[in-house]
Order: C-alpha cells, then structure tokens, then sequence
C-alpha cells in the first residue's frame, strides 16, 4: 500500500525564516486567532447585555425616598421630592476643573474608558490578589450609580464598561458630567450638587466660589467622614488635595492655591440643615444619613421602614403641650407662641423632651426634643443632660438587688450604703445611663444626670428584664425593587438580673394601664415622668433651658400626676 504524500510547501511570505520557527509561529497565530475570536464573543455578549439598559435612566431625576412608619403606612416627609437638579450653565467652570483633577484627568479626551490607566489597575490587581484598584472614569462611575451596580467581580466590570460605551455614544461630555454630578451622594443625606451646596453652603452651586467648589469636589470619595458640617478640618484636608492636583496638572499655581484657601467659606450649622419641622424626623434623618455612609448606599428611591408610631407621636406631643399650657396659664408665662423669632428676643418657657422606646426591641416609638421646633432646633432628648434627683431611685435598688443587698423599701440612702456610690454609678451605666454620677453619697438623693433617650433606654433595660436594648429609629432599608439594602441587627446586652429589674419597676406605681414615677431634684429645677406601659418605656423631662426653679414641690408632683393621668387614659 503506497503511503506517498505530497511535500508540505513552506508559504513564501514565511520562506526566510528558519525551518525551526515554522511550527510555532503557527501555533502562535492559532492562538492569537482563537484568542481574538474569544474576546470578539465576548464583547458582543456584554454589548447585548448592556443594551438591555435603558440609557433614559442616566438622565431621569433620582427618585423620591418614602419613610415608612412602624405600620407600614408613608409618612408624610418630603425626603428628595424637591430636589433641584443642576444644569450645565449653573457649574461654574472652576468646579468642572476641580472634577477633573480630582476623579478623572483625562475625562475630555478619552472614550470613558481609560484603558492606560484600567491596564495599570489590573496589573496591581493582580499583584495585591483582591480588587484594590477600580481605575473608574466619571462615565463608569455614572454608569455604576444610575444602575446601582457595586458587586466587585470581573463579570460587573465588563458589564460596565459596555454601558459606559453606550452612555458616551448616547451623551456629550457636558451631559455626562451635569448628570454624574445631579446623582452622586455627597454625604449628610444629600443626593446632587445642587442640594449639597444648599445643604452645607446655603447657596446655589452657580454662586459657589473656588474654595467653595474645591472643598464641595474635595469630599466626594467619602461624603461622610469629610462632611464640612461634622469635620470641616478633614473637608479642608481634601480641598488642599484638590487643589495640589490642579498645580500638578498645570492648571494653577501655588500662589493660586493660597488665595483660593484664604477666601472665607461659611459652613450652615448642622441644626439648620433639616428642613422638616419635627425633632423625631431631624433625629431620624440624622440616623438614615449615618446607615447611608456607614454602608455605603449612594442609591435613590429607597424605601425606609422606621419604627415610629405617628398616633403616640401625636398624643405624646398633645398630652405634653396641654399639661405644661394649664401651667403656664396658671402662673402667668409665656407660651412659646408668645416667642419672638428675632434672635435674642425669645422669652423662657418652660421646655421638654419625651422619648418612647419598645422595651423589648429598642424602636423609637415617639420623640420630642423640646415644645416648639421652630424656636430652637436643639433636640434636647439627647442633648440636654439633666440632674435626675428623685427619678434616680430605680436604679439605685436596681444595684443594690444586682449584688444581692437588700432593698430598703423608704429608704434610698441605706439602700445604696451597702455597695457604695461607685458600684452604683458602674451598675447605672450598665443600664443606659450617661452621668455624670456624684461619688459621694449624694449620689442616693439623686446627684446623677442623664438625657431623656438615655434615661428611656435604662427604663427599657428594666422592663426588659434587665436586657438592654439599642434604641433605633430604622429597621430596614431597601430599594424600589424590594431589594434588602441594609437590616439592623438587635443585640440586646444583659445589663442586670431579671430579679433586679423587678425589684426596681417596684417603686412605679400604678396608673391606668401603666405605671408611673413622678421624681425631681431637691433644687426644683427639673423634673421627670418616668412611665412603663403598654405602648413602651417613656422618659419626660421638664424644665428651663437655664436652670431655673419651675414650681414647688406639690406643684411639681399636681403637674406630672396629670401628665401621667393623661397618657395613662
């Protein structure tokens, strides 16, 4: 059988090169074809993939977050509803530099992929085994925002950087910037330039000056920790690296940089912030703000499930108004609507604060931080740290039980002899309480002070059993799609014995279908309500900004009788 082939001919584009080099160089175009045919399927795979987004989005204004309260029912708070989105004319030309230096240098002239630099991540990439480094262009990062895309795996990024492709096609680079600009989150709840320069500045972004625009850029890799409001030094920090990076890009000088960082900025103080007339929703702002940076959730259109009841609200509100009007009218003071807004002519008046948590789980049910918001937006529930005096009387039987002394019923001050001031003060805090504690023994006539949400959380822990919760105003926090954003995790710590707790709440007495402890400082100068029932542990606070004497003894006791008379009904 003849096994004669014919001679394999050399092509003669490859006849100069050495026989021995053939056979791979063949291989090698093999290679790069099959290679250059993977990455062709590849790309076609994504680009279907990315056109199933639509480009509209990039555009649209970001949608409004709804609070939820503990019924599941929309609260009435406009959160993002008014936001006012920036044009290109209103971005001062300074601020679109600014941008540049800082996130993007060569966003004008590339396709919104920067492969030089996406070459140079993914070698680092590789070194470090972990993604450390995004090499993200504005567009990507725009890209990213619109669609919520975070999940840090190969498989997302060339996702991404298909859309990115398309959203250059569809847009210019103006647009690309104004709408990058209108949805990223700059920190203490704003979503936007525009609403962030009304937030911390109070003016428009077209009125912002250059320290202005380079601090406002300077805070965009992390909108919480360098907030103006809570750390002006670190917000300065990032302006000087703004600016460092615009002398390096030939943009300005260093004479430069020292005269745009002497040029005054005025930072709106962080009370004046909350547009909503109502403690609970500045304390509850404040918290949602805190859980976005936290965990870093840029996204709009949330859906926000809190934990208050808006009936208790009201009637806590009401209960505490009618009660301290009856006293007022009685003796002849000023109401707080007799107040004049003009700074220094507001008249005292008697203030409050009220806090409500489930006993159980730590919810806020209701909050108040004073009588009138628009007087004074200081939340005294948690700012106002006030003597106890006689309120203090749970916790020092709460500590003598906890190490097994015996409880005195009339008589506080043997009661807490037989461990001491500084067991004492150590047991209360383990409870919730804040102090400062007398270390003498005038701690056991009530020489302890506390805020109202601190003394609500230590009512709690004895209702509780002893368990301590941590109060909150958030339960969960997903987007428009029911996606889970973010759920707390209740941790309840054991603060005391169960037996201790109960022979605390003894010294409550019945009211209605609570029980109640009306107590006051020996100088008559604050007063409390301490109440445990069935809507949750509530602490009231009454008294003057300026400490001063609010009434008697028998007037103090006729006034939170009636008060506890009222929410015990």
């Amino acid at each position: 059988m003849s096994t004669w082939r014919p001679i394999s001919r050399v092509p003669r584009w490859l006849s100069w090169l050495p026989a021995w080099s053939i056979s791979p160089l063949k291989w090698l175009l093999w290679i790069c074809g099959g290679g250059a045919a993977v990455a062709l399927l590849i790309a076609l795979f994504y680009f279907v993939q990315a056109s199933r987004f639509d480009l509209d989005e990039v555009a649209m204004l970001p949608a409004q977050t709804t609070l939820l309260d503990r019924h599941g029912s929309p609260m009435n708070v406009s959160m993002g509803s008014a936001r006012h989105l920036a044009t290109r004319e209103d971005l001062p030309d300074f601020l679109i530099r600014c941008l540049e230096a800082r996130e993007d240098a060569r966003f004008f002239d590339h396709c919104g992929v920067d492969f030089r630099g996406l070459a140079r991540a993914t070698v680092r990439n590789v070194k470090d085994g972990d993604f450390t480094q995004g090499a993200s262009t504005l567009t990507m990062q725009l890209a990213r925002n619109t669609f919520e895309m975070r999940a840090k795996s190969i498989h997302r990024k060339l996702l991404e950087i298909a859309l990115t492709l398309r959203i250059e096609r569809r847009y210019s680079k103006d647009e690309i910037l104004t709408h990058y600009l209108n949805r990223i989150y700059f920190g203490a709840g704003c979503h936007g330039i525009e609403e962030a320069s009304r937030t911390y500045f109070g003016k428009s972004v077209s009125e912002l000056n250059e320290a202005e625009c380079s601090m406002i850029i300077g805070i965009i890799r992390g909108p919480h920790i360098f907030s103006p409001s809570r750390n002006l030094k670190g917000a300065r920090d990032q302006q000087s690296e703004v600016l460092n990076r615009l002398i390096a890009m030939g943009r300005i000088s260093a004479d430069d940089k020292t005269r745009i960082q002497a040029i005054p900025i005025h930072i709106v103080p962080s009370e004046e912030q909350d547009p909503e007339r109502s403690y609970a929703v500045q304390a509850l702002r404040a918290e949602l703000s805190s859980i976005l940076d936290a965990h870093d959730i840029r996204v709009d259109g949330l859906i926000v499930h809190t934990t208050l009841d808006p009936g208790w609200q009201l009637r806590l509100e009401t209960d505490l108004t009618e009660t301290l009007r009856e006293t007022e009218s009685r003796r002849g003071w000023p109401h707080p609507t007799h107040a004049q807004h003009e700074v220094g002519k507001i008249p005292a008046y008697i203030q409050c604060a009220a806090v409500t948590l489930d006993s159980k789980s730590g919810a806020i049910l209701a909050l108040s931080g004073g009588r009138d918001f628009l007087d004074s937006r200081y939340d005294r529930s948690s700012g106002a740290r006030r003597d106890l005096g006689s309120a203090f009387a749970p916790w020092i039987v709460a500590a003598a039980a906890e190490r097994g002394r015996r409880v005195l019923p009339g008589n506080l001050m043997l009661t807490g002899r037989q461990i001491g001031p500084s067991e004492t003060a150590r047991i209360a805090k383990r409870c919730g309480l804040g102090g400062p504690f007398l270390g003498t023994e005038d701690l056991f006539r009530g020489s302890a002070a506390a805020t109202p949400l601190e003394t609500a959380t230590a009512l709690a822990t004895l209702a509780n059993r002893g368990q301590r919760p941590r109060p909150h105003f958030i339960t969960r926090i997903t987007d428009t799609a029911g996606t889970l954003l973010y759920q707390i995790e209740l941790e309840n710590s054991q603060a005391i014995t169960a037996q201790a707790a109960s022979e605390a709440l003894d010294l409550l007495e019945p009211i209605g279908s609570s029980r109640c402890l009306v107590g006051h400082t020996g100088s008559e100068r604050d007063a409390w309500l301490l109440r445990v029932g069935p809507t949750g542990s509530t602490a009231i606070w009454v008294g003057f900004d300026e400490p001063t004497v609010i009434a008697t003894d028998t007037d103090l006791q006729r006034i939170l009788d009636l008060l506890a008379k009222r929410l015990g009904r």
